[in-house]
């Protein structure tokens, strides 16, 4: 069987997932070395890696876009996929959390449990992941690997389970004890494979009561193991690392290894562990879907349930993660395939988009590299060209055996830009470029004002903008003008109330006619904008539910109050009038709008505004200042760690009031100060406060004019 074939059993299906600069794609370069992937690992701060090819990540040190490849290790197929680690770049987390069986979570030894490993792990908890936590740059000054297992164990889980002992601490890690098999790995210098050596007199002690705790928590998830520790018999190492493998599977322990990447030490080790207990396609469980229906033909809730077993005999399935536009093959629909196989020139089916298309060619990818191949199988990670349809989250299938797959959820853009062409010429561009980028990422919402012609473009932070304007420079050759950043506000409503909307007109012949009578009710936070009907049906047609629907929601996308999209609020369609003659659709899209615009001003309407949480790492001295500026920004501090000579701080602020931070921690830290912001939830905005926006977009005209 060629290698890239390998059985269902043989395949690893994994994400690497971590904060920004705890090591993630300098241990993805370290994992493809050590598997002959490739025979010299890039380096991050050198602009060499493979994994990290766009010219902004090597210009930045960060990763932006995921990246995907295979290697092979033990006899078995990896498929890995490197993840951005800045929280800007969320949206190739959430997708690739859909698509992989396991996740290898990396920590700084030093940073510890930062903001996005947090965010990592509570989409891990979503999809039920196993995962394997790997505690990087143990070589670093300041690494403390108990410390950083005791925020795992606070912050993350409790059933993290360390299977190694890390020799030596800082410059003087050298390499790891195997708790499992007994044995100490240590790294030479310049060596590239450890050579295994008795274990340290002076570690003797604390690795058999690290041993003993750990062969004590793998019995605890399995009752045969358990008997037989209860009648003085101690399981091998084979038995320990198959239940091992069973309770991380389940979610039930979480493996801990240690290493430093930068100097390939405890790779290897990582990568056994990640064949020895991360799943195969095999071990998980069907994935559910259901029959597609066309819209009218079921109510939601009641379409038939079905599933696709890991089964290359079964009948194809794929979901469509990522959507990238290659210059050199064009567009690119990265999936992961389910169930069953493909070759090329076969069709699929999107039932989103209610299509069948044919796969014009099928590569595997590796980071920026493309391996042609003439089929595709359940397991695999691959990117087909022909399927122009697909947008990320579709399911593409048999069209014999259709199935719809549950879609993604992204987090929703909380900032703002508007682009101006630098030319007229370049209008057209720009907007076709914006969109295409737009394609691309689902964070990234972009808006045309037909009638003022503004482009503007919503992200999830200023480095998510700048990056996506430096692309349409680099890779559009677009230089547009760019407005400074504005807050992504949202109106809701605070009560329940009632409004009728009628709109009738008489020019000659025959006239317009449309009434609805609405009500408006607030929702919890995150529910968006819901409509249900309740008109009686002998009294109101059917056939104007749809068009009242549509003038709706195109209302309270533009706003009321201050001209920004209403979310959190159920619109019921209680009754309405007709006239059998002037009634058209159209009249009933217009009355729709009259309706809910005056519903929401009757509901008591409020602004609300994204607030933040905030983490920063600042010297202690720096303290009293950074929270009193913090307090001037309408933000409060809610707790404070201490991590060595450093002090971890988190709290919560409003995203108007940390434009220009990044500037003012300089100079309040000289210069040594780190902060990463996260959208947390929506709030009211403060009524001064309210007050000014509300003018402001006014003056601006862009409130909505009758």
């Amino acid at each position: 069987m060629p290698r890239s074939e390998a059985a269902l059993t043989d395949v690893r299906i994994i994400g690497i997932f971590a904060h920004v600069d705890a090591g993630k794609t300098t241990t993805s370069e370290a994992i493809l070395y050590h598997t002959g992937r490739i025979h010299r690992a890039g380096a991050v701060d050198d602009g060499t890696t493979r994994m990290d090819f766009m010219p902004q990540e090597r210009e930045r040190g960060i990763t932006i876009m995921s990246a995907a490849t295979a290697c092979h290790w033990l006899g078995r197929r990896i498929n890995l996929i490197d993840t951005p680690g800045h929280i800007d770049f969320t949206a190739e987390v959430v997708r690739s959390m859909r698509v992989i069986d396991g996740a290898v979570v990396i920590l700084c030894a030093v940073g510890g449990v930062e903001p996005q490993t947090e965010t990592v792990w509570m989409y891990a908890n979503r999809e039920n992941l196993a995962r394997v936590l790997y505690i990087n740059k143990l070589d670093r000054l300041g690494a403390d690997y108990q410390r950083v297992l005791g925020e795992v164990r606070e912050r993350l889980t409790p059933n993290a389970l360390p299977v190694q002992i890390p020799i030596g601490q800082e410059e003087h890690f050298v390499g790891v004890v195997d708790l499992i098999d007994r044995r100490a790995l240590v790294w030479l210098d310049g060596e590239d494979d450890p050579v295994e050596q008795p274990i340290p007199a002076d570690l003797a002690p604390e690795v058999e009561r690290a041993r003993s705790s750990m062969v004590d928590s793998i019995c605890l998830t399995d009752e045969s193991l358990l008997n037989s520790c209860l009648e003085g018999f101690e399981p091998d190492s084979a038995e320990l690392k198959d239940a091992l493998r069973r309770a991380t599977v389940a979610g039930e322990l979480v493996p801990v290894l240690y290493g430093a990447s930068r100097n390939r030490i405890g790779v290897q080790p990582l990568l056994d562990a990640v064949v020895a207990y991360l799943p195969a396609p095999v071990d998980m469980p069907p994935v559910m879907g259901v029959v597609p229906s066309r819209p009218g033909e079921c109510e939601p809730g009641q379409e038939e349930i079905i599933e696709r077993p890991d089964d290359p005999s079964a009948p194809m399935c794929a979901t469509a993660f990522k959507i990238v536009t290659d210059p050199h093959v064009g567009h690119l629909t990265w999936v992961r395939v389910f169930s069953g196989k493909l070759n090329v020139r076969d069709a699929v089916y999107n039932p989103r988009a209610d299509v069948q298309e044919r796969v014009g060619r099928i590569y595997r990818m590796h980071g920026q590299g493309r391996e042609l191949t003439d089929h595709l199988a359940a397991g695999d990670v691959v990117a087909l060209v022909g399927v122009k349809s697909a947008v990320t989250g579709d399911t593409l299938c048999d069209p014999d055996h259709p199935i719809l797959l549950e879609t993604f959820k992204f987090p929703d853009p909380v900032i703002t830009i508007a682009l101006a062409p630098a030319t007229t010429e370049e209008r057209d561009r720009l907007a076709l470029a914006v969109a295409r980028l737009s394609s691309e990422d689902p964070t990234l919402v972009h808006q045309l004002n037909p009638e003022t012609g503004e482009l503007t473009l919503a992200g999830m932070g200023e480095l998510h903008l700048d990056v996506t304007v430096d692309r349409l420079r680099t890779e559009f050759g677009i230089t547009p003008v760019v407005s400074p950043p504005q807050v992504a506000y949202r109106e809701t409503v605070r009560k329940a109330a009632e409004a009728t909307g009628r709109y009738r007109k008489q020019s000659g012949g025959r006239g317009h006619f449309g009434e609805v009578h609405l009500r408006i009710e607030p929702l919890e936070a995150g529910q968006g904008i819901l409509f249900e009907n309740q008109a009686p049906p002998a009294y109101f047609p059917a056939e104007f539910v749809r068009p009242t629907e549509t003038g709706v929601r195109q209302a309270l996308a533009k706003g009321v109050i201050a001209g920004y999209p209403l979310t959190d609020a159920r619109v019921l369609l209680l009754d309405g009038r007709t006239h059998e003659v002037d009634s058209a659709a159209a009249d009933f899209e217009i009355a729709g709008s009259m309706g809910v615009r005056q519903a929401v001003q009757n509901g008591l309407p409020a602004l609300l505004e994204p607030i933040m949480t905030v983490d920063l790492n600042v010297a202690e001295e720096h303290v009293g200042a950074i929270v009193g500026d913090l307090g001037r920004r309408r933000g409060v501090i809610t707790s404070m760690r201490v991590r060595g000579t450093v002090r971890n701080l988190s709290g919560q602020v409003p995203l108007a009031e940390t434009f220009g931070y990044a500037t003012a921690l300089r100079s309040m830290t000289a210069g040594r100060g780190a902060f990463t912001l996260e959208f947390d939830r929506y709030d009211l905005v403060p009524e001064p406060q309210a007050e000014a926006i509300i003018r402001r977009r006014r003056a601006e005209g862009k409130l909505f004019q009758r």
